[in-house]
């Protein structure tokens, strides 16, 4: 299955989605978005990376920064932080330059590494974009992230591209039927940007139709009596 350009999704929104679905509803469906701490270093770090020169090169090393990507197979378009090109007898071609290079995505982040898999999944997903557009095969990407100001490799197995397709395929379908779901509350609500709109603890309140149905049953059975 192929998706028109009409329909691409932003790539970025996979680790909202992995995070908490209905945050990434409230984002990418209803257009809802809050500043708080936590995103306003994320968007400092993603604009450092993006600061200088697009492209340059060192040695045997082609850097590029804010490349633009898609991939018509999952229906996605997103921005790569920095895509290394490293020269390689087996790599491909790139234009301007010459030789021929391997693609190795990086992706800054704020913070130190989590323990799910919110940013695995979009580097990923920035790697399955970069084989489709360049028609070559990338092992590996990075995530540097700003707390530890060290890079964290990601192999992008089997199991990691699946999730990615799968959690794609979901996402579209939620937003073609412009579906937010409710979420259970956990401790990462408070630390979410949106908790003022999503307002979780509301999602533990029965609905308007079964609150009517119990005060009208009880009033039968009230009358009963």
């Amino acid at each position: 299955m192929t998706y028109k350009e009409d329909d691409y999704l932003s790539l970025s929104g996979i680790q909202h989605f992995e995070f908490c679905k209905r945050q990434w509803a409230l984002i990418h469906i209803e257009q809802q978005w809050f500043e708080n701490v936590r995103t306003l270093e994320g968007q400092y770090m993603h604009n450092k990376a993006h600061e200088s020169t697009k492209s340059e090169k060192r040695g045997d090393l082609i850097i590029t920064r804010g490349m633009a990507i898609n991939s018509n197979k999952l229906g996605v378009t997103g921005i790569c932080d920095v895509v290394e090109f490293h020269r390689l007898e087996e790599g491909i071609p790139i234009y301007g330059w010459e030789g021929l290079y391997s693609p190795l995505p990086v992706e800054y982040k704020r913070g130190e590494p989590k323990a799910n898999d919110c940013d695995r999944l979009q580097l990923c997903a920035q790697a399955m974009c970069l084989e489709d557009m360049l028609l070559c095969h990338i092992e590996k990407g990075y995530l540097y992230y700003g707390e530890t100001k060290r890079r964290t490799e990601v192999v992008f197995n089997d199991d990691l591209r699946q999730k990615v397709m799968v959690m794609f395929e979901e996402m579209h379908m939620m937003y073609k039927r412009r579906f937010t779901p409710k979420v259970k509350m956990t401790k990462s609500c408070n630390a979410c940007s949106l908790k003022d709109v999503c307002l979780p603890k509301l999602n533990k309140s029965k609905s308007a139709n079964t609150y009517i149905k119990m005060h009208i049953e009880g009033d039968e059975d009230e009358k009963i009596t």
